[in-house]
């Protein structure tokens, strides 16, 4: 067997070698291998304790990211490569991280201390492929497993819980039986994993191929770190729009927008604020008035909860905000919500709308033909160059201020264009632009130079 190798992971293996060390590349670039799938970066393991990995590379740059835990980061070929004494993990107090580590000779002791068989595997060209704890049939079979006792696996790491997961979403494979034990059993511990881990690990789910099922299955692990999505499991719409209930909807939709993190979160999140806004009419029909503004204070809570980043944050909101606005199929309207959003954001809204149309009751998916045609018309609008803010009209500042506008004035007579121009009521140029802010300033002397009525008698 032979596995594709960057030039810099196989110049690393071939000088620890030549030192007459053992060295594999190990983890998730030979899962990924052989899966056809083109590695990110490469880890290796080897024999050598970290002082000797540090004379194997002398002269080149070093950096000792972890050397209490046997790790150097060596740059070579410019590319950045982890390497790892083998080693055995001690006790982890902080179900994070071992409180220490015992160096190894043993290629199979230190696969033994890794989280799931597929990431357990170590492989080197001429020695062939190491798999100790059959991590090469699970990827066969599309299964997750842990490496020995699940549940020491997850006491050990919570994140693991949510790795597993993740692994689950983006490969499409399914937790064999005791490690999906464990992870439900496990879960509370995930409120002591930080913040900055949870995100990370839950954006990559979210943008997983098969995130909208593992969102189904999993809602009793998740609400862990998103307690807000637990009331809105098997919470009934009770309307003819819907066939499922707000959390099977929130995860069907999911799935029917591009794996985009804005866009993913964005729809994780856009009725999470119907639990708190639910009503039932006479009519005996559900109803879940204001739904959105809730979901936006809920939505913005966790996402500075989770710490993710500020313009993350602003685009989802955006999304949440508007999903649910009624967009007509006019030029005019569509120009104005170009000009509200943008282009990008506009579209953005278009793709939040599809994925919610798109897990909505059968008879009401004829909303996908309107966000299409919607697609069409705006895409036409931008290929004839719009003018979409001030600063695409054909009178400036200059202009208004050679004809005496000062200050606040200057802002409000562009607004004022730019309202006419987006209307469709003037065309984008300077001379019809002037005239008709001449006749507008005139028509505003008139009424206030109208002489006043005489009082009645």
């Amino acid at each position: 067997m032979t596995l594709p190798l960057s030039p810099g992971a196989a110049k690393a293996l071939a000088l620890l070698r030549g030192a007459g060390y053992e060295a594999w590349i190990v983890g998730g670039c030979v899962r990924d291998a052989l899966l056809g799938l083109a590695p990110k970066d490469y880890d290796l393991a080897t024999s050598a304790l970290p002082e000797q990995t540090k004379a194997v590379f002398a002269g080149r740059p070093v950096v000792e990211t972890g050397l209490r835990h046997g790790t150097v980061t060596v740059l070579l070929e410019g590319e950045p490569l982890e390497i790892t004494t083998y080693r055995v993990d001690g006790a982890y107090s902080d179900a994070r991280h071992p409180d220490e580590v015992t160096f190894t000779g043993s290629l199979r002791e230190d696969a033994a201390r890794r989280d799931f068989t597929i990431n357990a595997m170590a492989y080197a060209p001429g020695a062939g492929l190491q798999d100790f704890f059959g991590g090469r049939e699970d990827l066969v079979r599309g299964m997750i497993r842990a490496v020995g006792t699940a549940e020491q696996r997850f006491r050990e790491d919570a994140l693991r819980i949510l790795r597993a997961l993740r692994f689950a979403a983006v490969l499409d494979f399914t937790l064999e039986g005791e490690t999906d034990r464990a992870a439900r059993a496990c879960a509370p511990l995930l409120a002591g994993v930080s913040a900055e881990r949870v995100s990370g690990e839950l954006g990559k789910l979210l943008c997983g191929k098969a995130a909208g099922r593992v969102l189904r299955e999993y809602p009793d692990v998740l609400g862990v770190v998103l307690p807000e999505i637990l009331p809105m499991v098997g919470l009934d719409h009770r309307n003819a729009y819907h066939c499922y209930d707000v959390w099977t909807h929130t995860a069907v939709a999911v799935d029917h927008v591009p794996p985009e993190l804005p866009l993913r979160l964005a729809m994780l999140l856009h009725d999470i604020g119907k639990p708190d806004t639910f009503s039932l009419g006479e009519d005996g029909q559900g109803h879940f008035y204001g739904h959105p503004r809730r979901s936006v204070e809920l939505a913005e809570k966790i996402l500075t909860r989770l710490r993710f980043p500020r313009r993350t944050r602003e685009r989802v909101l955006t999304l949440v905000r508007y999903h649910d606005a009624v967009l007509e199929e006019t030029p005019q309207r569509v120009r104005r919500w170009l000009n509200k959003l943008g282009p990008e954001a506009f579209f953005d809204l278009l793709a939040i709308q599809w994925g919610d149309a798109s897990a909505q009751a059968p008879a009401y998916c004829t909303r996908l033909d309107h966000v299409r045609r919607l697609e069409t018309m705006a895409r036409q609008e931008l290929a004839q160059a719009p003018c979409l803010t001030v600063r695409d009209l054909a009178v400036g500042g200059e202009d208004l201020l050679a004809r005496g506008y000062r200050g606040p004035a200057v802002g409000e007579a562009l607004r004022a264009l730019l309202d006419q121009v987006l209307a469709g009521a003037l065309p984008n140029e300077k001379t019809p632009l002037l005239q008709w802010l001449a006749r507008r300033d005139a028509e505003k002397r008139e009424k206030t130079e109208l002489p006043k009525a005489p009082p009645r008698p």
